[in-house]
């Protein structure tokens, strides 16, 4: 818990970074943790403001899971751990299938496994990862989330066209009108520019904001445990794996140092966080790219800084009256930010298969990622299998990875060359 000063703790040399063990003086570090909150802002409150959940609860477990991360990774690795987006179907599919203490129930399950992968990932390391998931399945998987999606911004845009597109238009507009931080800040940007839009068409009822405290704690909710829920929630694991062992390389690569030792550990504290999230009512977890902009901005990767953003998100979850004003965002608002975030999701999907190379002029590959992408997208509804209800993203992860290992098998018994060529893409 202790970081060197680095140089005169004011200024950086040019050519130089603030290492995760260093920092500057405590009101530059302070500047820096302030940035993180604003970064890290948007998506972390979208989050439960699409799936329901308490928004200061939210904000309370992410500090925690924060704090979890930096200690399990022996503050080495700098990241805000925000609240996941690729939780959010599974969740609204549970609560309105059982309710809201069913999803954090999967949430807790969907934690659990990410730690025992992360110590697997400790003890072996990642080459597993890659051959069970390589690109042209860890793509598909991230792709078919967002499309999946893509129908709940179907109510919003039918109802409240206007404040729906136009949340769009600032969102998008922002990300390229604006420099430094203010331009990493469009989600935040559009929902205050569309809230403002709402607000003119009488949209917006701040009942609940005059009926709220200023000081109370935030509302906690214990999980329950189905059967039923388990797999809906498995695909939201491959994207968690993914997401964190790519923060962990970035950093690395930004700070010229080697973290990949940290790529369990790394694991293990999402896990970790999402598993005590879910028990007491906040939304799963994962590292925050919006904070890895910060970080390039200001060449401070000091660990520090995150402790501070951490602490200052926690204080915000014992404001009752806060909580209740970003609960009046309207429908059309978060029906606008949808259509950009879950946009954004797939194409990333698509930048994973783009940045790997991979080959689809190979069958195996180009079916792989067709047939998982359209059961995702047509399946917008769960179907069940017996005791199981399963809906699109779960039935299109699944057929992701069983189609692609089902053709390379038997591509490898015929000693057919396609089944190698698509594990090298």
């Amino acid at each position: 818990m202790s970081w060197s000063i680095h140089g005169n703790g004011k200024t950086i040399t040019a050519g130089e970074v603030v290492a995760p063990e260093e920092r500057l003086h405590w009101p530059q570090t302070i500047s820096i943790g302030t940035q993180h909150i604003l970064a890290m802002f948007g998506s972390s409150i979208l989050v439960p403001t699409l799936t329901g959940f308490p928004v200061t609860t939210t904000l309370l477990f992410t500090g925690l899971a924060t704090i979890i991360f930096l200690l399990m990774t022996n503050n080495k690795v700098p990241s805000y751990l925000g609240s996941s987006f690729a939780m959010i179907a599974p969740v609204v599919s549970t609560t309105q299938s059982h309710s809201m203490a069913g999803a954090l129930g999967g949430i807790v399950m969907t934690g659990a496994l990410l730690f025992v992968v992360g110590l697997i990932v400790q003890v072996t390391g990642t080459g597993w990862i890659h051959a069970l998931m390589p690109p042209v399945v860890m793509g598909t998987i991230v792709a078919l989330i967002g499309l999946n999606l893509a129908s709940a911004t179907l109510t919003p845009m039918t109802k409240f066209p206007v404040t729906t597109f136009l949340t769009v238009i600032f969102t998008v507009l922002a990300t390229v009108a604006f420099k430094g931080l203010l331009g990493r800040l469009s989600i935040l940007v559009g929902l205050v520019l569309g809230y403002v839009v709402a607000l003119l068409q009488g949209q917006v009822d701040f009942k609940a904001v005059g009926d709220a405290h200023w000081i109370g704690l935030p509302q906690f909710t214990t999980p329950t445990f189905h059967l039923d829920t388990a797999l809906m929630f498995l695909p939201a694991v491959f994207v968690l794996i993914a997401e964190n062992i790519g923060h962990v390389r970035t950093v690395g690569v930004m700070t010229g140092k080697d973290l990949s030792r940290f790529n369990g550990r790394a694991l293990m504290a999402d896990g970790a966080a999402s598993v005590v999230a879910g028990f007491g009512g906040g939304s799963a977890t994962t590292t925050y790219a919006e904070n890895i902009g910060v970080m390039a901005a200001s060449r401070v990767y000091s660990t520090a800084a995150y402790w501070v953003a951490a602490i200052a998100a926690m204080a915000l979850a014992f404001l009752p009256k806060f909580g209740a004003l970003v609960g009046t965002i309207p429908v059309g608002v978060i029906g606008g930010l949808g259509i950009v975030l879950y946009g954004m999701i797939g194409i990333v999907g698509a930048r994973l298969w783009i940045e790997s190379k991979v080959d689809f002029g190979n069958p195996i590959n180009l079916m792989t990622a067709g047939t998982g992408l359209i059961i995702a997208i047509a399946v917008t509804s769960e179907i069940t299998f017996g005791q199981f209800k399963l809906g699109g993203i779960a039935l299109g992860s699944i057929a992701t990875l069983v189609v692609f290992h089902l053709m390379g098998a038997v591509a490898k018994l015929r000693g057919n060359d396609l089944a190698k060529e698509s594990t090298e893409s």
